[in-house]
C-alpha cells in the first residue's frame, strides 16, 4: 500500500507571514520537517503542499518534492484533498509544517496496520496525556474526549472532562499528526461546516458532528508549534542543545 506524507504550507499566516520558510539555522522551517519525514521508511513519499510560489522555489532549491495547492483552503484538511486528487495513494499522512521538533518516530506512531482497506472511510490522529493539568485550561489546546478503544467522541477547547466525582484521569491533548484515506478526505471536502466546528474553530470536528469514526493513537511526543517569532527562537535553541542532525 502506497503511504505519503503531505506538510501543508500555508505561507500567509495571520500571526507569522512566510512561516514555512522562518530561517532555522540556515534552512527554512519547512526543509526541517521534511527531513525527519523522510527517515519514514514506510514513506512513499514526502510532498509539501505549498500555497505560495516563493514556498515551491525553497523546495526546488533544497530537492524537496511540492506541488501547489489553493490558496482559498480554510483547512489543511482541504489542502490535503487537493493533494489526493492529484497524487494517487493509498493513505495520505499529514505532518504539520510549522512543528520542526516532530521526530520521524512519532510520525511513525500514525501509520495504519496492514489489515485497513484504502478503499473506505479511515481517518485517525494522535493524542498525548498533558503532564500539567494546567495545560487544559489554554484553549488553543485541543482536548480529547475517547472511549476505551480510543475512539473519539468529543473534540473541544473547553477543559473536559469535568472533573466532578474523581480527579483519577488525566486530560488529552490532540497531537496534529493525522492519516486518512481518499474516502475520508473525500467526505471533509463535500460535507458542510458543522455547528460545533463553527464555535468551537475544530477542523476534525466535521467527523466527530457526523458520526464518522475517528481513531486515536496515544503517543508520548511532545510537540512545540511555532505560531510567533518567539516560537521559533525557542526551536532553535532547542536543536541546538539537541545538537541538530542536517541529514
Amino acid at each position: 500500500m502506497k503511504k505519503i506524507a503531505v506538510i501543508p504550507a500555508r505561507y500567509e499566516s495571520t500571526r507569522f507571514p512566510g512561516k514555512p520558510l522562518a530561517d532555522i539555522h540556515g534552512k527554512p522551517m519547512i526543509w526541517w520537517v521534511q527531513n525527519e519525514a523522510r527517515k519514514v521508511k514506510q514513506f512513499d513519499d514526502v510532498i509539501v503542499a505549498a500555497d505560495n510560489e516563493k514556498v515551491i522555489e525553497a523546495c526546488n532549491k533544497y530537492g524537496m518534492n511540492a506541488i501547489m495547492t489553493s490558496s482559498e483552503h480554510k483547512t489543511h484538511v482541504e489542502r490535503l484533498h487537493e493533494v489526493s486528487q492529484k497524487i494517487k495513494a493509498d493513505f495520505y499522512v499529514c505532518v504539520c509544517g510549522d512543528e520542526p521538533l516532530t521526530k520521524h518516530e512519532t510520525m511513525e506512531q500514525i501509520l495504519p496496520g496492514n489489515n485497513e482497506n484504502p478503499n473506505k472511510f479511515f481517518v485517525s490522529s494522535l493524542m498525548r496525556e498533558f503532564d500539567d493539568p494546567a495545560e487544559a485550561l489554554d484553549p488553543s489546546n485541543i482536548k480529547v474526549v475517547a472511549n476505551e478503544k480510543n475512539e473519539c467522541l468529543l473534540l473541544t477547547r473547553s477543559m473536559v472532562p469535568f472533573p466532578y466525582k474523581s480527579l483519577s484521569f488525566k486530560f488529552k491533548k490532540l497531537v496534529g499528526i493525522e492519516c486518512y484515506t481518499r474516502p475520508a478526505l473525500e467526505f471533509f471536502a463535500n460535507q458542510p461546516v458543522g455547528v460545533l466546528e463553527k464555535i468551537e474553530d475544530v477542523t476534525l470536528l466535521r467527523y466527530v458532528e457526523n458520526f464518522k469514526p475517528l481513531r486515536l493513537v496515544m503517543t508520548d511526543a511532545h510537540q512545540l508549534g511555532v505560531d510567533t517569532p518567539k516560537d521559533l527562537e525557542r526551536v532553535k535553541e532547542i536543536l541546538q542543545c539537541e545538537g541538530f542532525d542536517e541529514k
